[in-house]
């Protein structure tokens, strides 16, 4: 793959990511469609079109999702949802990446992993940062929809985690998509007093799935091969930012100073973690040879 192909794939993929955050706060924000009925559509339209790119690319057949995952999966989207019915794009993309991270480093610490000093302070800045972000006041994000952004990223961590080499990751997250359309169904219908549903929000609905979570994972999944393991981690380190310059441009957003304060720290130190892990990984390589 040429690096022009590469950095070009890798930018729209990112740029997809982020357009989760924005797609579902548009939606909720700016028309009647409520939290459950979007998770639905967005499951329902995201499984078909992965289904469809892992036709028409003949991927391999090892592979196709299982229902755990399927929960995870489901759980992630359900909490991001119902979290950007109050959370600005920016503040919900930063807490998600911030969670999942957390949630993939400690499971590493639980499994073994043992920190250089580095690792620790990176750690120490991105937890300093989510506090200083969820502290009391004024600038503060609503307290339930910060908790259920967090419970997102946790769910989106573990199914992650599960999917680690489980096989062609087009085919399996478009089964796990599959499975999770029906978990999502009934909770639909648990909150069906509460549906409502319009021609606009459908259409977001279904951007995000198809488009930015259907076209974006198989751009991604396409670019992955050709990057190395940091820099795929620290790639997304782009994905807040950009969701918090669509915030400004489209909502209209505002950008205070905690919330960049938060960013340089969570992002930062997320990288200080990322970075030292793969210079360790290389130095202990070297010392083996």
């Amino acid at each position: 793959m040429s690096r022009a192909r590469l950095i070009t794939l890798t930018t729209l993929a990112m740029i997809a990511f982020a357009g989760n955050s924005l797609l579902c706060r548009i939606a909720l924000k700016h028309t009647p469609i409520d939290a459950a009925s979007f998770t639905l559509i967005r499951l329902t339209s995201g499984a078909l079109m992965l289904w469809l790119v892992a036709r028409a690319t003949r991927r391999a057949n090892h592979g196709s999702g299982n229902w755990l995952s399927a929960a995870a999966l489901c759980g992630y989207a359900v909490c991001f949802s119902f979290a950007y019915v109050s959370l600005t794009a920016a503040t919900g993309a930063l807490l998600l990446f911030g969670a999942v991270q957390a949630t993939m480093i400690g499971h590493g610490l639980w499994a073994g992993e043992r920190f250089r000093k580095v690792q620790i302070v990176g750690l120490a800045l991105a937890l300093a940062g989510l506090v200083g972000l969820l502290l009391p006041g004024l600038a503060a994000p609503p307290l339930i929809g910060a908790l259920l952004m967090l419970a997102a990223g946790a769910a989106w961590g573990v199914y992650s985690l599960r999917g680690r080499g489980a096989g062609d990751p087009t085919r399996i997250t478009a089964g796990n998509f599959l499975r999770a359309v029906p978990i999502a169904a009934v909770v639909s219908v648990l909150l069906h007093d509460h549906a409502t549903l319009d021609n606009t929000g459908i259409a977001y609905a279904v951007a995000s799935g198809a488009l930015a979570s259907g076209i974006g994972y198989a751009i991604w999944y396409t670019a992955l091969p050709a990057l190395k393991a940091t820099s795929a981690a620290t790639v997304q380190l782009s994905v807040p930012v950009i969701a918090a310059v669509g915030g400004i441009l489209l909502l209209g957003e505002q950008l205070t100073l905690r919330l960049v304060l938060a960013s340089v720290a969570i992002l930062g130190g997320i990288a200080l973690v990322i970075l030292e892990k793969q210079r360790s990984a290389t130095t202990d390589a070297s010392s083996r040879l």
